[in-house]
């Protein structure tokens, strides 16, 4: 009962809310575009239950792995007033309106999470050691150095500043420290793939104080950092794929299992409260991965429209398009599968996701 509280229910609300929010972007542009919806379905077949309002279907499905919206044409341009004959940039706004609105939940979501008072560390950190030969020692930070900006941005505690350092890789990073009475303005380079004893500039950080403290934000102060809370996620996990293409690390992949675990270890060790920022990164998540050109998925869809507009206007033909879509259907699914088969392996070996 404990694992079905903290994590099964959670992710299936999680999942549905993100699932909802994204159909309904494409819904909403679909009818401001003209176009008839004529399926709002949540989940993947065996149909649960459907009831009709107006001219849409609105439909519980069995498995709660996505969702979809069925628009009237969407690929038979001889339909009149489909979605495949409608003109191109109408389509184009259509297929990417999911992702868009995946984009601005989690806007919204890491700004709520800003409002919620939380308790967060506020002891800056501490140079606790800089290890010989990295670009700490280069640019002359020292043991006892006291950090107060990287990039001009304030960090507060140990949390901020590993975050920003991610977030710099590949850069040159400006670090601001205190050093005794007297604040210097110090450049070191993140390393895209340090040693493997070594963090990407070389310091090993500690927290000044062990204290916390309450804290939240007004709504407009909220709003400014949930924005650039979101595209910082953006570029972190640019930056994660890059150190992959780079051999630093490699690819930590999870499925439907691998997330209801994560939900539950959030639970356990952050609280309630953390699922916000949690269902923000997942929104991210779900809008990078839709805008993959993979076939069935919704960038599959704009490839098709942006090949339709390098061929001067010649569409590929409906059904080879429809096959192709089934296709990626089917190899997703059959991903979806293998990776839930190495989250169940984890779980049986009693691993934490985490680690």
């Amino acid at each position: 009962m404990s694992v079905l509280f903290h994590s099964l229910l959670p992710f299936l609300g999680i999942i549905v809310f993100l699932v909802v929010a994204h159909e309904f972007g494409h819904f909403i542009a679909a009818k401001l575009s003209g176009v008839r919806v004529l399926e709002f379905g949540v989940g993947f077949p065996p149909r649960v239950a459907a009831i009709t309002y107006g001219e849409t279907e609105y439909s519980l499905n069995a498995l709660p792995l996505g969702g979809f919206v069925r628009m009237f044409g969407e690929e038979d341009p001889m339909a009149p007033g489909g979605l495949a004959s409608r003109p191109r940039p109408l389509r184009l706004l259509v297929l990417s309106a999911g992702v868009l609105m995946n984009m601005v939940l989690a806007v919204g979501l890491f700004s709520a999470s800003y409002m919620i008072p939380k308790e967060v560390p506020v002891g800056r950190a501490i140079i606790s050691e800089v290890l010989p030969g990295s670009p700490a020692e280069a640019a002359g930070l020292q043991t006892g150095d006291v950090i107060y900006k990287i990039n001009n941005r304030d960090v507060q505690n140990v949390q901020d500043t590993g975050y920003d350092i991610r977030l710099y890789l590949g850069e040159t990073i400006h670090f601001t420290v205190k050093r005794g009475t007297e604040f210097l303005d110090l450049n070191a380079k993140a390393r895209w793939s340090p040693p493997s004893d070594q963090g990407p500039t070389g310091i090993v950080i500690a927290s000044q104080y062990p204290f916390t403290e309450t804290q939240s934000y007004n709504p407009w102060k909220a709003l400014r950092l949930g924005w650039r809370s979101t595209f910082d996620s953006l570029k972190v996990a640019r930056n994660e794929v890059i150190s992959w293409v780079k051999g630093a690390s490699s690819p930590q992949v999870t499925g439907p299992v691998g997330i209801v675990q994560a939900t539950g270890e959030v639970v356990k060790q952050a609280g309630w409260e953390s699922l916000v920022d949690f269902t923000a990164l997942l929104s991210i998540n779900l809008a990078v991965i839709n805008i993959l050109p993979l076939p069935f998925l919704d960038g599959g869809r704009i490839m098709f429209v942006l090949v339709e507009i390098l061929r001067r206007g010649r569409r590929i033909a409906p059904q080879k398009e429809a096959l192709v879509h089934f296709a990626g259907l089917v190899l997703i699914m059959t991903f979806v599968v293998v990776i839930s088969y190495f989250d169940i392996a984890r779980l049986i070996r009693g691993e934490n996701i985490f680690r």
